[in-house]
């Protein structure tokens, strides 16, 4: 409720003095209707003085559900950032995974709050198409990345959790998981077809818990370095059988 939140701003306003930034934590609150944020975010720049940026996850059906002008306002009133999970721009993952978008809707969110002047944090998963999909994941994913541009990206790779309908179907033998060494070469193949402006800057990174190596750059200066570390991590990762299909999630 909002009694709720703003006792919760007034527990942090102790640190006034300190606070610059604020994540409004933890699910997705951009479901909430656009006169509420609204008024979060007045209360919020009012209690912190030093207050410089506000930043909240995203769903693709919410950002769809706002208006341009909806979206524009949400950056006017302190909205400075927003982390997307895209997941994949291919259909059929987008299906399989139940996201509850097409790939051109996934698009048509990430260009929406880019349009908007917020900045964009774009998250996608590597290995979520499995062996099969894993070169038009790749391919999709990238061709979106490209109509987006967002401002950052992030590659984390699969992590299936208890109680998924992925990890049944690993179990029971119906989805083909990528090998540390497959993760790499879908990592290649994804920044191979990233192709941006020259003057463009997207800061990637790909140094989630979930990931079997650690990189960071920006896009598109930093890009052949980039495939080139990723290339010799596969390379280092082929032979690598020793590796925790779950990926460090308790069994």
């Amino acid at each position: 409720s909002m009694a709720e939140v703003m006792a919760q701003i007034r527990q942090a306003s102790l640190y006034k003095e300190h606070v610059r930034r604020v994540f409004l934590a933890d699910g997705n609150a951009l479901v909430l209707e656009t006169k509420r944020l609204l008024e979060i975010l007045s209360v919020l720049y009012e209690t912190f003085p030093r207050l410089q940026r506000v930043s909240c996850y995203a769903g693709p059906k919410d950002i769809l559900r706002k208006s341009p002008e909806e979206l524009k306002d949400l950056f006017q009133a302190g909205l400075k950032l927003v982390y997307y999970g895209m997941e994949s721009g291919d259909n059929q993952v987008l299906t399989r995974v139940n996201k509850g978008v097409s790939g051109a809707e996934s698009v048509e969110a990430g260009q929406r709050i880019v349009a908007s002047g917020i900045k964009l944090s774009m998250m996608v998963i590597l290995g979520l198409a499995g062996r099969a999909g894993s070169a038009e994941h790749a391919a999709q994913t990238a061709k979106a990345v490209n109509a987006i541009r967002p401002h950052m990206l992030s590659a984390l790779t699969l992590m299936m959790y208890r109680g998924s309908e992925l990890r049944e179907e690993y179990e029971q033998g119906r989805f083909d998981l990528l090998s540390p060494g497959e993760i790499m070469g879908e990592l290649k193949c994804l920044l191979q077809d990233i192709i941006l402006p020259e003057d463009s800057r997207c800061i990637f990174r790909s140094n989630h818990v979930s990931n079997y190596a650690a990189f960071a750059g920006n896009l598109p200066q930093d890009k052949e370095r980039l495939i080139k570390e990723v290339e010799e991590s596969e390379q280092g990762l082929a032979g690598f059988t020793d590796w925790d299909p779950y990926n460090n999630v308790e069994v």
